[in-house]
């Protein structure tokens, strides 16, 4: 059996006659960019939230980044950051001209609140949390620490559309949540897009702003801006995805649970979830002190898998005038060293999931 890491074509299959029609409602309208589709969705995804405002961006990436230099940090200033993320997280704030500083993980891949105030200077301007594979981080510690700093608060939510703390929506936490619409997250376009969403009405306008090259009327330009707009058509795709981001994290929910049932083997460790979230699975990660061995076994079994990420940031090549060496942020290492992400996705077979047990638990 041949098991692939994400198949993404199962799930537009699912909603074909959907995509196929927004799409063309799309490009019949004649208007592309910052048009109704657009509009709509954004007035949907911030409902879906309870926020006031969502901004339609061309990327994750550029959702930070707009989100940082609205909140006018950047040449001198520190943003703190959890260095087992995906290097985006952290570009967003070089991006905008300030530095990040790294910290270590926790036990559920998240931000180690523990280490927050350790990491504060009198640099520091904000708090970067990521809500790694679909689980949210510890926000009621976060908030209090920042408050107490006088502190913002950037949610970087690419992997966890839909996923809660204590009952309520990830992104509505702090000042802004930034999301990734990359094809393979919960809400997936079938391109790049990302959005910010936040109740503040000065950092919306200047998100909308900077997002249209610094204006806010045509060929009137307030500040130094940049092109990154969600385009119409990717909106209309968005409308039908978040349609369904309910079931499709429902559905990775089950396959999760397959796995934390079936997997019984002394080699690997499954991922814990932290009390009183909801956590959506983007991400399925299993950590193995074989994790190369193990890639290579699965491969030769037709299981496809993924690591994430094998570099931690803090000693990413781009990141090396920063200063870290090997051993400074010892989990956020191990982590990269044993982390291995099974197939999880929207339209997975029950066969290719028992197939998948199975042969882990054959790994010796």
């Amino acid at each position: 059996m041949n098991v692939n890491y994400s198949v993404l074509e199962r799930q537009y299959k699912k909603y074909q006659s959907e995509y196929e029609e927004a799409a063309l409602r799309a490009m019949r309208s004649g208007w592309y960019i910052l048009g109704n589709e657009l509009k709509k969705f954004e007035d949907n995804f911030a409902a879906f939230h309870g926020m006031t405002y969502c901004i339609g961006v061309g990327n994750g990436l550029d959702a930070l980044r707009l989100a940082v230099e609205a909140m006018e940090i950047g040449k001198g200033d520190e943003v703190i950051v959890q260095a087992n993320t995906y290097i985006a997280t952290a570009l967003a704030i070089s991006e905008a001209g300030a530095v990040p500083v790294f910290v270590d993980t926790d036990a559920f891949f998240g931000i180690h609140s523990d280490l927050l105030e350790k990491a504060i200077t009198s640099k520091t301007k904000a708090i970067m949390v990521v809500h790694l594979y679909g689980q949210p981080c510890e926000m009621d510690k976060i908030l209090a620490i920042a408050k107490e700093y006088k502190l913002r608060v950037i949610e970087d939510c690419a992997q966890a559309h839909g996923a809660s703390y204590k009952g309520k929506l990830i992104g509505t936490f702090g000042d802004v949540g930034c999301f990734s619409f990359y094809p393979t997250k919960p809400v997936g376009a079938l391109g790049d897009a990302g959005a910010v969403v936040t109740n503040d009405n000065v950092l919306a306008e200047r998100i909308s702003m900077l997002r249209n090259y610094g204006s806010r009327m045509k060929y009137q330009h307030e500040v130094l801006g940049m092109n990154s707009r969600m385009d119409e058509i990717q909106a209309a795709i968005l409308g039908v995805a978040l349609k369904y981001v309910n079931q499709g994290n429902s559905e990775r929910k089950k396959v999760a649970a397959a796995y934390l049932e079936g997997i019984h083997n002394a080699k690997i460790i499954l991922p814990k979830i932290k009390p009183e979230t909801k956590h959506v699975f983007h991400i399925f990660p299993i950590l193995c002190d074989e994790r190369d061995r193990l890639y290579e076994f699965l491969e030769k079994q037709g299981i496809h898998t993924q690591i994430h990420y094998p570099i931690p940031c803090h000693l990413a090549k781009c990141y090396q005038e920063l200063g870290y060496q090997v051993g400074d942020i010892p989990i956020a290492e191990h982590y990269a060293s044993t982390e291995l992400s099974l197939p999880i996705y929207v339209g997975i077979t029950k066969e290719e999931i028992s197939y998948v047990i199975d042969r882990i638990n054959q790994f010796e």
